[in-house]
């Protein structure tokens, strides 16, 4: 774990010295106070989500595995916006864009039922023509 910190930090720190120098300080300290308010919002509004998604399993629409996945990957996005850095920003985002695409298509996805339409075993099916 830690020989994954150290490149980490380098590259945030290098991502955020380049687009300083690119924009400006202003804007980049502009869009980290953006990134870090789009962060408190996703983790403010996450019993919501997660309510959402539960009621989506529940539904059929999602499984268990899914769930899970989408509910971590949804704080961890929050959680990657509110770091200061660029480059956080960017993975929080791109995993923000991620989970707002599984939610949408566990919306449109239509309920799935675990029952057969099968008949009384008693009734004799007729056909009259006349």
């Amino acid at each position: 774990m830690r020989y994954f910190i150290i490149p980490y930090i380098f590259l945030e720190l290098y991502t955020t010295m380049s687009v300083n120098s690119s924009i400006g300080f202003f804007l980049t300290f502009i869009w980290i106070i953006v990134s870090s308010l789009l962060g408190m919002r996703i983790l403010k509004n996450s019993p919501q989500t997660i309510s959402s998604n539960l009621q989506d399993m529940k539904e059929g629409k999602i499984d268990i595995a899914k769930f899970k996945s989408v509910s971590i990957l949804y704080f961890v996005s929050g959680i990657l916006l509110i770091i200061p850095a660029i480059f956080s920003d960017f993975l929080g985002l791109l995993l923000f864009i991620y989970v707002s695409y599984l939610q949408l298509k566990a919306k449109i996805t239509p309920q799935q039922t675990n029952y057969t339409n099968k008949g009384d075993d008693n009734v004799i099916d007729v056909e009259i023509i006349d």
